[in-house]
């Protein structure tokens, strides 16, 4: 064989597996395109559809299985300790109130209603649902002690609470086990100062057993439900427990 014919050989074969390898491609593209048209177009359920919503609750099962009341998020030494990142400003468009108030039941709680209750300090890791974390150090108080001090009202643990900024933008709901976790605060100091506006100033909630969609900046109203509270990124199709 001579050269010339031994390199249009090659070309040939080149040629050959191009084709091929765009045809496959074009197959798998068109696979996908199909296979999310199909999962798109199903039968809504809670707003979803049904095969995502499928995904959503395997999901919060293995995580509401996981869960324990003593089992503990991570702690850090305050050498691991990171600079907060802002991210997401739903709910805080103005500057805090300077007359802000917690609104619980019948109660208008000031801010120092919450620096009265014991304080507890962690270093826990706040993990975003977009895949990045800080390990962050938080002063604030228990939100059990919250509710021993501030609740007259009959609960269970079939019970869940829901949190809404002061402008009613944002807003989450947490199951009632979460909420009376030990690790979960209302917090008033990052990294040893006062909350800056961007982190939820004067009060938010720290929970490192749920991602960050649930640490619920600039708290102004906490209530109880009896149901599944209406919940600002579960209404988006995320996951409504969101938790580890």
């Amino acid at each position: 064989m001579t050269e010339e014919s031994a390199n249009a050989q090659v070309r040939s074969e080149i040629a050959r597996k191009t084709r091929r390898s765009f045809l496959a491609g074009g197959v798998a593209t068109l696979a996908g395109l199909s296979c999310f048209e199909w999962m798109r177009s199903r039968r809504a359920d809670e707003d979803e559809p049904w095969p995502l919503r499928i995904g959503l609750r395997a999901d919060e099962q293995l995580s509401r299985d996981y869960f324990r009341p003593s089992r503990l998020a991570r702690t850090f030494p305050a050498a691991a300790v990171e600079t907060g990142r802002p991210n997401g400003d739903i709910g805080l468009g103005d500057d805090p109130d300077p007359d802000w108030k917690l609104n619980f039941g019948e109660q208008a709680l000031s801010l120092a209603d919450i620096l009265a209750l014991p304080k507890t300090v962690m270093i826990t890791e706040l993990k975003c649902i977009e895949g990045w974390s800080r390990v962050i150090q938080w002063g604030g108080a228990r939100f059990s002690d919250f509710l021993a001090k501030f609740n007259d009202e009959p609960l269970d643990g079939g019970s869940y609470v829901s949190l809404e900024t002061p402008d009613g933008e944002y807003y989450v709901g947490l199951d009632m086990e979460s909420a009376m976790h030990p690790q979960t605060l209302l917090c008033y100091e990052m990294n040893g100062r006062p909350l800056e506006p961007q982190h939820g100033a004067p009060l938010r909630l720290v929970t490192p057993v749920k991602y960050g969609i649930k640490n619920i900046k600039r708290i102004g109203t906490i209530e109880f439900q009896r149901s599944r509270p209406r919940d600002y990124w579960a209404e988006r199709g995320y996951d409504w427990y969101a938790g580890f």
